[in-house]
């Protein structure tokens, strides 16, 4: 785990910030609660979080949380920060849209099996209740469906946008993301983004797409830079190689599972 005072402070200061709010309770999933936070890497990872309100969320519950986020601006790591706001009387509809902060704006999104099964597996209480006294339980069946569709409906179709795989972002999540639905779909288990890259060259994915997404997400001191025409070569080869691996990996997983 890479961690220091500034993930700390950032979420102390936003559970101070959200007291005003008057919430059951605060959350931490993904990276930063994953088996104790041991994937989770400060300036690279984002800070996942769930925040459960008593109250309705009307309007006014709205204005305050933009007002909230808006006064966090200035602390860093601030960009990495996603929140979603949910209360008890919503949140065991999995198909619901709630309220989320994420990528600096406001709107409505799921909060996905995927994270449900996440805060009952590891989730971590930042404060107040526990998410099994709040979330209903996913059940397998229940999981293996949204990775299925999600790989589907998602996942396969953004494979045929080229554009996007230029970019490492959706290299990085695309790759690890398909080799995480490997091992839900077989056994039920959730794994990090780190085993996931131990995995992909058994899935037959490309050895040097693995190697680099690696040195980004985990760096050796003293690793040497790249001059920029050869980053440029090589962001146009990874995403070739990506999509040449990824597209008929998804197709034979989805017809695995369906």
């Amino acid at each position: 785990m890479t961690r220091s005072d500034a993930t700390d402070r950032l979420l102390d200061r936003f559970r101070t910030e959200v007291r005003g709010l008057g919430p059951v309770a605060v959350w931490a999933h993904g990276s930063l609660g994953c088996v104790g936070g041991d994937d989770y890497q400060e300036g690279r990872s984002d800070l996942d979080l769930i925040v459960v309100l008593d109250g309705p969320v009307a309007p006014r519950t709205v204005w305050r949380v933009a007002r909230l986020h808006a006064r966090l601006r200035g602390e860093p790591l601030v960009a990495k920060l996603h929140c979603s706001y949910l209360t008890p009387g919503t949140a065991a509809d999995p198909e619901r849209r709630h309220l989320t902060w994420a990528h600096r704006q406001l709107f409505k999104r799921p909060i996905t099996p995927v994270t449900r099964r996440e805060l009952h597996s590891f989730g971590l209480v930042l404060s107040g209740e526990r998410p099994d006294t709040l979330l209903p339980p996913v059940t397998d069946g229940e999981l293996a469906a949204f990775v299925v569709r999600d790989q589907r409906d998602f996942w396969r179709r953004e494979v045929d946008r080229t554009s996007n795989w230029t970019q490492d972002a959706w290299v990085d999540v695309g790759m690890t993301t398909h080799a995480r639905a490997a091992v839900t779909l077989k056994d039920g288990r959730l794994i990090t983004k780190r085993a996931a890259l131990d995995l992909l060259p058994e899935l037959g994915a490309p050895v040097e797409v693995v190697a680099d997404i690696r040195g980004r997400r985990y760096p050796e001191p003293g690793a040497p830079l790249r001059e920029v025409r050869e980053i440029q070569a090589w962001a146009a080869r990874r995403g070739q190689l990506t999509r040449e691996f990824l597209g008929p990996a998804i197709d034979r997983l989805v017809a695995a599972y369906t």
